[in-house]
């Protein structure tokens, strides 16, 4: 099964890296949080992955063009013009790069992967997101519904603590940044992590400007075709220099929830 990833956009909120480099280049750990997110679906066997690149994309295409030497102890011949790899550390993915346009939007991007998805059902996500999903669990899920796409929701984190507050003002209980809401289904975001069958094309207007996350979901859900799949477990988006920052220091501390993989 292939596994979409949208790696074409700007940035702009960490603009202090991705003036520099395509966001999903942005290093955790000494590694491109890409790299995280695919040794994420391949712990689960899925290693045929379909970058969707763009801004800067070219960057991504070099660093998969020499992956084994960034990554390889080697020993360069300057009088023969060789390069000998030493304990090659190796990735058994098959990665395809499409530069899918500079400033095309997120459901443009996906509609021009339709031709390497063979008709067979696929995985997409985004290039910035992080989890300790079970992928498994996920797939049988989307199988018995049998609808077109199942996105998986995520309660995120809030960004402020929460007061209850009697007819008296007192206040009754306080909850520092609590989630949303579990108990009636509020609070509940997309978490990306999709699994799709091919008609979710069929959704999908042609055209630069299709904001996946609009009219295509909006339509999908209208045809009562858009499943969500709960995870209480780790996420996290990349989406600031502290949620950067955030990432590095749970590495760092070993304690990055969302390292399945072994070494």
């Amino acid at each position: 099964m292939k596994v979409i990833i949208l790696a074409g956009g700007l940035g702009t909120r960490l603009s202090e890296e991705t003036d520099l480099k395509p966001k999903p280049m942005v290093e955790i750990g000494g590694k491109p949080i890409l790299w995280h997110i695919m040794k994420i679906y391949s712990t689960y066997g899925f290693n045929e992955f379909i970058i969707l690149t763009g801004y800067k994309g070219h960057i991504i295409k070099n660093y998969f063009i020499n992956y084994y030497t960034q990554y390889s102890d080697l020993t360069v011949d300057m009088q023969k013009n060789t390069v000998e790899l030493h304990s090659i550390k190796q990735e058994s993915w098959r990665v395809t790069l499409l530069y899918t346009g500079q400033n095309s939007m997120t459901g443009s991007r996906i509609l021009q992967a339709q031709p390497y998805v063979n008709n067979e059902t696929f995985m997409l996500t985004y290039g910035d997101g992080l989890a300790n999903i079970n992928l498994k669990k996920l797939l049988d899920y989307h199988r018995k519904h049998g609808k077109a796409i199942t996105m998986t929701s995520i309660l995120p984190e809030g960004r402020f603590g929460l007061l209850n507050i009697d007819c008296n003002n007192q206040v009754f209980n306080f909850m520092e940044k609590p989630k949303g809401e579990i108990y009636n289904n509020s609070g509940w975001v997309n978490g990306g992590f999709f699994v799709c069958e091919p008609k979710v094309f069929d959704f999908i207007d042609k055209g630069d400007n299709i904001i996946f996350e609009q009219d295509p979901l909006k339509k999908l859900v209208s045809h009562g075709e858009l499943y969500a799949y709960k995870h209480k477990g780790f996420w996290k988006c990349m989406d600031t220099l502290k949620d950067k920052n955030d990432l590095n220091r749970m590495w760092y501390d070993n304690n990055a929830l969302w390292k399945i993989w072994k070494d």
